[in-house]
């Protein structure tokens, strides 16, 4: 048996958490509050702690930092309704073991208390804030991605970010670079497919004056330029072979060459990106296998936007907002960018949302502003003969909308539904509930919602 302690104002949300942990063999202690925590734990040993992130007074974050500096502090898990890139990038980096969305299931919770009470705690200190990003969106799949930077912001492994033009790679890696210990020191961005083969090494290395023809002054290039930061290869996977050996020897030795200088040595934390399959390019023979498994010390994949549709309106909104102040999204519109297939992924989106704000007078953005966008999903019903209404309502139908053809296409498979729809299982039972769509009371389980 373990002792569990539970912070949160909400005295339902509490009262649950307490009688699920005590079901699964643990005991559970109360704090209302951040200070009420703090308190408790000058006075009592705890084993671990279920951690509310809003509330009031001190927010849960400032809690967070303060049990993680304390000597031999327990493992804390953070609990919100309201998931940010932000807030569960920041929650990962100051240490916590998971960050979870309400409502949270009784096995999710089971699975993980079990992990908390088997890791090992490692005290951490916290540092300054670090500045805002965008990466918006609360989809399951982006949640992943969110704790998987947070986790690793303060470690100097390579990261290999992968997935499809225009998901955002640039973004995740700007994140990576803001949150970790290297956050005040340069980041330097290189497309390397947009680079000459015969380029790039000057490009990247640097080259003294007189090194060729046209070298009339010495560059430093990427990686000294980079020093105590992070380099960002930017599509790596059209990288030139040749080049890649030297690549690889940077980040082995840590060491470069300038073109016709002598070798010297760099601090640069290296992040790569690529759209392309490098498996497979490994088998083609076109880029090589040691730099590839070099690169992918940590592997992040960014979904498509198609597979996380639970973040277009969201991103939509950020980006209409971002370059026109007052300007809304209507509920028609917000229905035809939800029934877009987005090939081109969150540019594809942003540049629609930009287009529109120029070509829209009034406040209000609706579909009729974005006829430009022609192919549609299909299988999401007519907007056009839909009743005049508000957005909530409007996203309500589309959400009941998606989540059956979610199912229908799953053959009422819950998990596979939640995976396509881009949120957590334990809110697509809830959503069925609430839609009637047919499910059993034994499949609703879990623990309350509430603000938090």
């Amino acid at each position: 048996m373990a002792v569990i302690l539970i912070v949160d104002d909400d005295a339902a949300m509490r009262d649950a958490l307490c009688e699920t942990v005590r079901d699964l063999g643990h005991d559970p202690r109360i704090a209302i509050s951040g200070r009420d925590a703090l308190t408790r734990l000058d006075h009592e040993a705890v084993s671990a702690v279920l951690l509310d992130l809003r509330m009031p007074g001190m927010e849960g974050l400032e809690v967070l930092r303060r049990i993680r500096a304390r000597p031999h502090a327990p493992v804390v898990a953070v609990l919100t309704a309201h998931a940010t890139a932000t807030n569960t990038i920041e929650a990962m980096r100051l240490g916590a073991f998971d960050h979870l969305t309400k409502p949270i299931g009784r096995d999710d919770l089971a699975r993980v208390l079990s992990g908390m009470l088997a890791s090992a705690t490692v005290s951490r200190v916290a540092k300054s804030e670090p500045e805002q990003d965008e990466l918006i969106g609360s989809s399951e799949a982006m949640r992943v991605v969110h704790k998987t930077i947070g986790m690793l912001a303060d470690s100097n492994a390579t990261v290999l970010i992968t997935g499809e033009t225009g998901t955002g790679k640039e973004l995740v890696a700007r994140a990576i670079h803001v949150h970790g210990h290297r956050g005040r020191k340069p980041f330097i961005a290189v497309n390397c497919a947009a680079i000459p083969a015969e380029l790039i090494e000057s490009e990247l290395f640097g080259h003294v004056r007189g090194a060729f023809t046209g070298a009339v002054s010495e560059r430093m290039g990427a990686f000294r330029e980079a020093e105590q930061g992070t380099l960002f290869l930017d599509e790596i996977g059209d990288m030139d072979v040749a080049m890649q050996a030297k690549i690889l020897r940077a980040l082995q030795e840590r060491i470069i060459t300038p073109v016709g200088g002598k070798s010297v040595s760099v601090d640069v934390r290296v992040i790569a990106a690529t759209h392309r399959d490098l498996k497979q390019r490994v088998g083609e023979g076109t880029f090589r296998e040691d730099l590839f498994y070099r690169l992918h010390v940590v592997p992040i994949h960014l979904p498509a936007l198609r597979e996380r549709i639970a973040d277009i309106v969201p991103l939509a909104e950020h980006f209409l907002a971002r370059v026109s102040v007052g300007k809304r999204l209507a509920a028609d519109a917000a229905a035809r960018l939800i029934r877009h297939t987005w090939p081109g992924n969150v540019r594809e989106l942003q540049n629609a949302m930009e287009r529109a704000a120029v070509l829209v007078r009034g406040d209000a953005v609706d579909a009729a502003a974005l006829d430009f966008i022609a192919q549609v999903r299909s299988g999401t019903g007519d907007i056009g003969d839909w009743p005049d209404e508000d957005l909530p309502s409007a996203i309500g139908r589309l959400e009941e909308m998606l989540i059956r053809r979610a199912l229908t296409r799953s053959a009422g498979n819950r998990a596979e539904a939640a995976r396509v729809l881009g949120i957590h299982r334990q809110l697509l039972y809830s959503k069925i509930k609430r839609y009637g769509l047919d499910v059993s009371e034994d499949q609703t389980d879990g623990v309350g919602q509430a603000d938090g």
